[in-house]
């Protein structure tokens, strides 16, 4: 049995998810192989590296048409490493390109799959995945009954393994599958985060604004504890409908799904589409004024007060604490 991993990165920067994958592909697989996929331009490093966190083989596709990221060859080059390794299953990391890569993929080469999934196990040769549905509020056990299956993982739900540099693997070296020219989208440019920005995806922590911030400028004391915690700034769908912070900051189901150890929500009142993203969350603390706000009753702490008056409150303690 083989297992493949799609290794997402983003000009050399692995997203640790991708490690999560390849962990759990490594667990699933026991003595059997694992092989990385890797696609880039000058990412040798990355194909070494997925042989360090687990891999047996990485399958690295380097050419200038896989230097960004894009469905066309990205998917001619999966679909090349799965007809040279006839894989089992094809794991993806559930981020923002692993769903959408993942779901392009599965359709083109019209196999099952099981999106933003828990966990996956094999049950008489056939493989199952736990997945949220019903935004969060049941789990449904899902089997993929096509050869190979494809499931995307969530980021931190599996353990992160740890890298051990004597490892040694084969890396299989490709070249590009479709010309610049019969490739339909191109890559203009990138619009960078504000430097020090922490990724919602990968946060320990994160401190999230929603309505009750009342406005743009209510975001700052949000972004002061975030930056004393070493935290990244969230925000509910109603914060960025207003226009009171761009959409990258949005958790829910219209935004992005976390699961830190400790998430923060200051004045959200917490609508079913935002628990659905951060339910999961290790530990809930929930800032709000309303004793009846929905969010209350998944929080593990709750404080009944003004966010203006304890956000700032919390900044001084942790600042004592953590002596900054």
């Amino acid at each position: 049995m083989t297992i493949l991993v799609w290794i997402d990165h983003h000009r050399g920067t692995v997203q640790p998810a991708s490690w999560e994958a390849v962990g759990k592909a490594r667990a699933l697989a026991g003595d059997d192989k694992v092989v990385a996929v890797v696609m880039g331009q000058g990412v040798d490093d990355v194909a070494q590296q997925a042989i360090h966190y687990g891999a047996d083989a990485t399958y690295l596709y380097d050419d200038a048409v896989y230097a960004e990221f894009r469905y066309e060859p990205y998917t001619a080059a999966m679909k090349d490493a799965v007809s040279e390794n006839d894989p089992a299953l094809v794991l993806f990391p559930a981020t923002t390109r692993g769903r959408d890569f993942s779901a392009f993929f599965a359709c083109s080469a019209d196999l099952g799959l099981a999106p933003d999934a828990q966990d996956v196990r094999f049950e008489d040769g056939k493989v199952v995945a736990k997945r949220p549905v019903y935004s969060g509020n049941m789990i449904a056990t899902v089997e993929v009954k096509t050869t190979p299956a494809v499931v995307s993982l969530r980021p931190r739900t599996q353990p992160m393994p740890e890298a051990d540099a004597s490892r040694a693997g084969e890396v299989v070296r490709k070249g590009a599958l479709m010309s610049e020219d019969e490739i339909p989208t191109k890559v203009e440019k990138f619009e960078e985060k504000e430097q020090g920005e922490v990724s919602l995806t990968d946060a320990r922590i994160i401190v999230s604004g929603g309505r009750g911030v009342k406005g743009p400028e209510g975001f700052e004391p949000i972004r002061e504890l975030a930056k004393v915690l070493g935290a990244a700034v969230g925000a509910s769908r109603a914060a960025v409908d207003a226009g009171w912070i761009s959409y990258d900051h949005q958790v829910g189901q219209t935004g992005k799904t976390v699961r830190p150890d400790v998430y923060i929500a200051c004045g959200i009142s917490g609508a079913i589409q935002h628990q659905a993203g951060m339910r999961e969350s290790k530990i809930i603390v929930a800032i709000n004024k309303d004793p009846e706000a929905p969010i209350f009753q998944i929080a593990n702490y709750g404080i009944v007060d003004d966010l203006f008056k304890i956000v700032p409150a919390l900044t001084e303690e942790a600042k004592k604490r953590l002596g900054k």
